[in-house]
C-alpha cells in the first residue's frame, strides 16, 4: 500500500506514524510546502517573544529524524498543485529546483491545515505587515524586529495567537494596539468574561481598539499607517495580521471534493471524504461539534492529531470513528490563565439551546493555606435537562485542572448536578476539600432542587426600581461605600437576621455581594422566613468588572481609542 500525504504538520505528522507503527511495509510519502515538518505552531509567539530561545525547539522532529524512526519519505518545500482522483496521483512542483512531476497513491491524507484569512485590503504587500502561522513567518518577524528596532505594533486580530503576540510583543519594550472588529477579545468567551481578559491587557500597557474595522495599510514616513472604517487610523511600525484562518481547501476544490462551511471539507466520522480513497484532516476539515451534533470549523492541534491518528488507521483497515470537538482550549495571558470548554452562552443559545448559567469565584485552594488566589468561573447548562454544556474560567494556577475536569465530564455526559458528586483529588497546596468543580455542582443542584433563584447582569436594566421590590446589598458597610449599584440598600449578611422588619414581605428581594455566596446566604434566611428572593449571579465583583470594562469601550468608541 502507498500512502500520500499532503501537510506535514499536526495532522499529517501523526497519520505517517501511526501508519508506520500499524503497517510495516506500507509505503509513505508526505510533501510539505514549506521547510519544516511537525512544528508547534503555538509556540511560535514564544520564540519571537525570546522566551523560547533555541529555533530548533519550534520542530519537534526534522525530516531526517522522521525517516530513520518511521521510514517515512518526508519532501519539505514540496507542494502539490493538483489531485488526480480517477488516475489515483497528486502534481507536485519542487518548490527549490521548480522541477514538477506526479505522485501515485493508493491511499491519500488532505492535512493541508489553514492560512491566515487575509481579506482584500490595501497595502497588503507592504513590508511593514506580516501573517504569523509557519516558522518561516516567525523567523521574518523575528529578523524584522532584530533589523529595525520597531517601537509599535498594531495586531489586528483578538483571537488566541494574537493575544500571545502581543504579550511577547509587549515584554520586548514595544507599544502594542489590537484592534478588534468585535467588541470583545477572545470570542469563544462570552463578553461578560471577557472583560477580565481586557482588564489584564489594558494593566500590562496594551491599548485595545474594539469595535473597529481595518480597512487598509499605507506607507508614511517609515512606518506604517493603519486605516479604519470611519475612525482615525493609527500609526505604527509594525502590523500583524491575526484576524482568524481559513480553511486551505483549493485543491479539494478542484479535484471535485465536496466542501461545507466556509470551504472547509467535508468528512464522515472516519475522516473519509466524498471520493473514495481520499482521507482529510485537521484545520480544513468540517467536523461535529461534540455538544450540539452541529456541523463546525474547530481549528484546534488537539483535534487534528486525534484525527491523524483515526484517519491512518482506517487507511490501514481498522475502524476508528471521530465523534466530533468540543473546542477545549487555554491560553496564558500576563499573569491570568483563561480556559473553555464546549459552549459559551453565546453559543449555546445560536444552537436553539434553552440555557443557564452559574458563576463563582473559589480559590485555587485551601484559603488558609498560603498563596491562594480567585478564579472566576462560568458553567453553563440546559435549563430542563441539566445537560452540561460548557464552561469558562479566568484565574491563576488550578484553572487548567478544572477546565479539564469539566471538559471530560462534557464528554463522559455528565449532568451539571452530579458535578456535586465528583470525587476529586485535595490536599490544602492544590484544591479546598470542596472543589471549585463540587461548588459549581451544588450551586447547580440547588437550582434543580429549588432553593436558589438567580437573577443576572442582563436583568439589571429591567429591575422594579419603583418600589414593588426590595435591592439588597449584603456586603460590608466598607464594600459598599467603595462602591455599589444604584438603588440598593446595605444590610450585612451578619445583621440581616436581626433587621428582617426593615423588609416588607410582600416584595420580592433581588440580593447582592461580592461574589454570590454572602447573598445566597441571605436568600436562605429570607426564605426561610418567608421572602421571595434572587441571588444576583457573579456577585459585585462581576457587576464591577463588566460595567468597567463597557464604559472604556464605549467611551473608546467615542474617542476612537481605548487607553
Amino acid at each position: 500500500m502507498k500512502v500520500v500525504i499532503v501537510g506535514g504538520v499536526a495532522g499529517g505528522a501523526t497519520a505517517a506514524a501511526r501508519i508506520r507503527r500499524l503497517d510495516e511495509q506500507a509505503e509513505i510519502v508526505v510533501f510539505e510546502r514549506s521547510g519544516y515538518i511537525s512544528y508547534a505552531n503555538c509556540g511560535l509567539p514564544y520564540y519571537i517573544g525570546d522566551i523560547i530561545t533555541d529555533p530548533e525547539a519550534l520542530t519537534l522532529q526534522s525530516p531526517e529524524n522522521f525517516f530513520s524512526r518511521f521510514r517515512v519519505t518526508m519532501k519539505v518545500h514540496h507542494e502539490v498543485t493538483a489531485i488526480h482522483p480517477n488516475q489515483k496521483c497528486v502534481s507536485v512542483k519542487n518548490l527549490e529546483t521548480g522541477e514538477e512531476f506526479e505522485e501515485s497513491f493508493d491511499k491519500l491524507l488532505l492535512s493541508p491545515g489553514a492560512k491566515p484569512t487575509q481579506p482584500r485590503l490595501s497595502g497588503m504587500g507592504l513590508d511593514q505587515v506580516f501573517t504569523l502561522r509557519t516558522v518561516e513567518d516567525t523567523f521574518r518577524i523575528k529578523e524584522y524586529i532584530r533589523k529595525k528596532r520597531p517601537k509599535s505594533v498594531v495586531l489586528a486580530g483578538g483571537g488566541f495567537i494574537s493575544l500571545e503576540l502581543a504579550e511577547n510583543l509587549r515584554k520586548l519594550g514595544m507599544e502594542v494596539t489590537i484592534v478588534q472588529q468585535p467588541l470583545q477579545l477572545m470570542t469563544p468567551f462570552d463578553p461578560d468574561m471577557a472583560a477580565f481578559l481586557h482588564a489584564e491587557a489594558r494593566k500590562h500597557g496594551i491599548k485595545l481598539a474594539l469595535g473597529h474595522t481595518v480597512e487598509g495599510f499605507a506607507e508614511k514616513g517609515g512606518s506604517i499607517e493603519v486605516l479604519l472604517k470611519d475612525k482615525s487610523s493609527l500609526q505604527a511600525d509594525m502590523v500583524v495580521l491575526s484576524i482568524g484562518v481559513t480553511p486551505d481547501t483549493h485543491l479539494a476544490k478542484e479535484a471535485g471534493l465536496e466542501l461545507g462551511i466556509k470551504g472547509s471539507i467535508v468528512v464522515n466520522d472516519r475522516m473519509e471524504t466524498s471520493i473514495p480513497d481520499i482521507y482529510a484532516v485537521g484545520d480544513a476539515v468540517q467536523i461535529k461539534h461534540f455538544v450540539t451534533g452541529q456541523e463546525a470549523l474547530i481549528a484546534l492541534a488537539g483535534p487534528a492529531n486525534k484525527q491523524g491518528r483515526i484517519a491512518a488507521d482506517n487507511i490501514c483497515g481498522d475502524h476508528s470513528r471521530y465523534t466530533g470537538s468540543q473546542g477545549s482550549s487555554i491560553i496564558k495571558i500576563f499573569d491570568l490563565t483563561a480556559a473553555v470548554t464546549g459552549l459559551n452562552e453565546t453559543g449555546a443559545s445560536k444552537a436553539g439551546l434553552d440555557a443557564d448559567k452559574v458563576f463563582l469565584s473559589p480559590m485555587s485552594h485551601a484559603g488558609y493555606y498560603p498563596g491562594g488566589r480567585v478564579m472566576t468561573m462560568k458553567v453553563i447548562f440546559e435549563k430542563k435537562t441539566f445537560r452540561l454544556l460548557g464552561a469558562q474560567i479566568i484565574g491563576y494556577e488550578g484553572v487548567d485542572k478544572r477546565i479539564d475536569v469539566l471538559a471530560t465530564a462534557i464528554r463522559a455526559g455528565v449532568r451539571a448536578t452530579e458535578l456535586k458528586d465528583l470525587d476529586l483529588a485535595y490536599a490544602p497546596p492544590y484544591s479546598s476539600a470542596k472543589d471549585p468543580v463540587n461548588m459549581a455542582g451544588f450551586l447547580i443542584d440547588n437550582i434543580a432542587e429549588g432553593l436558589l433563584k438567580q437573577w443576572h447582569l442582563e436583568d439589571i436594566p429591567t429591575l422594579p426600581r419603583d418600589g414593588s421590590a426590595t435591592l439588597l446589598d449584603t456586603r460590608t458597610e466598607k464594600e459598599y461605600h467603595h462602591g455599589h449599584i444604584d438603588g440598593f440598600v446595605n444590610i450585612p449578611v451578619d445583621e440581616l437576621r436581626d433587621r428582617l422588619d426593615e423588609l416588607d414581605q410582600s416584595k420580592p428581594v433581588y440580593v447582592i455581594c461580592q461574589s454570590g455566596l454572602r447573598s445566597y446566604i441571605a436568600c436562605r434566611i429570607l426564605t426561610g422566613n418567608r421572602f421571595d428572593c434572587y441571588n444576583f449571579s457573579g456577585g459585585f465583583r462581576l457587576y464591577d468588572a463588566v460595567i468597567n470594562d463597557q464604559r472604556l469601550i464605549e467611551t473608546a468608541t467615542a474617542c476612537g481609542m481605548d487607553q
